[in-house]
């Protein structure tokens, strides 16, 4: 054995791996910033999401009469299936013009 290895004490294993107290505070520091990143991220999301929240709750606030009018449309479609047909292709036609206007227009 060397001169120098006697003089200094061997390096036990406590040294090296941290006590639990130390431990503990680590995972609780680790915990408490995935709660953080848990809130921005939640918050992100309902940010994201808030658009197709209030087109939904538009939908809602007229789903009866939605309803009424497509029971109506579903009427007049059975017994005039030709002239249900056109208007579809009047407004496919007219959406279609309406999508390209949008995006010649600035």
């Amino acid at each position: 054995m060397s001169a120098d290895s006697l003089s200094r004490p061997p390096l036990r294993r406590e040294a090296l791996v941290p006590s639990g107290i130390e431990r503990k505070a680590q995972l609780e520091a680790r915990i408490e910033q995935q709660r953080i990143d848990i809130l921005v991220e939640a918050s992100r999301y309902r940010e994201a999401s808030r658009p197709i929240d209030e087109g939904w709750q538009t939908l809602m606030r007229f789903k009866v009469p939605l309803l009424a009018l497509g029971s109506v449309l579903l009427l007049k479609g059975a017994r005039h299936p030709n002239a249900l047909l056109r208007v579809a292709k009047r407004l496919a036609a007219g959406g279609l013009m309406l999508r390209r206007a949008r995006r010649m227009l600035p």
